[in-house]
């Protein structure tokens, strides 16, 4: 080796190239969550930055759409307004007004969106429903009307269309005819349920 060699800077090999670092997956907490038969209105941030739906529960016949209002963090769920001495489903204005309270206070971290359950196991939690409705104070002569918005405080569990409540109540009506009846109302076409007395 030459004299000269000793004094000649040689260029370093080039490092390779860093891996990219994994990008993080930040958790669904509901800012884009869209969940089966309740179209999302309006999302709210409560105070630790979990999320607080306004959505739709459906329309009555008369062109009126109701809402509820469900916390993603403190599981706190709302269909309901007190009006006077009655309570009331909400319009957008009114859940958009609860929504917006309860956003303000509430201090609960964001949690793991409800799971939808599948076909069996929602129809299993719908027909519970109709079981668990009070029968026994009934006269054989009163029926108890059920409607759709009776199963509202349950469908962020249940997490399926209206279309699909009314047609499993429908087939429950034909199976079990001694527990609920399914008829068409003449002046607004819709399908009314009714709740029968228990048989003793």
């Amino acid at each position: 080796m030459a004299l000269i060699d000793l004094f000649t800077r040689r260029t370093a090999a080039p490092a390779a190239p860093a891996e990219d670092p994994a990008l993080r997956v930040w958790p669904e907490i509901g800012e884009t969550w869209k969940p089966e038969g309740l179209p999302v209105a309006e999302r709210y941030y409560n105070q630790a930055h979990a999320v607080v739906l306004v959505a739709s529960t459906g329309r009555d016949p008369f062109g009126t759409t109701y809402y509820l209002v469900a916390c993603l963090g403190c599981h706190f769920l709302s269909t309901r307004t007190k009006y006077h001495d009655s309570h009331i489903r909400y319009t957008l204005t009114t859940a958009a007004g609860a929504a917006n309270e309860h956003s303000g206070t509430c201090r609960a971290l964001p949690r793991e969106l409800p799971a939808r359950p599948d076909e069996s196991a929602a129809r299993r939690l719908l027909h519970s429903w109709v079981r668990a409705m009070p029968r026994r104070g009934l006269h054989r002569d009163i029926d108890l009307e059920l409607g759709l918005a009776d199963f509202d405080s349950g469908r962020m569990e249940l997490q399926r269309t209206n279309e699909w409540i009314q047609t499993e109540l429908e087939a429950l009506a034909t199976e079990q005819s001694d527990l609920l009846s399914a008829r068409t109302d003449e002046h607004t076409g819709t399908v009314r349920f009714r709740i029968l007395p228990q048989s003793h």
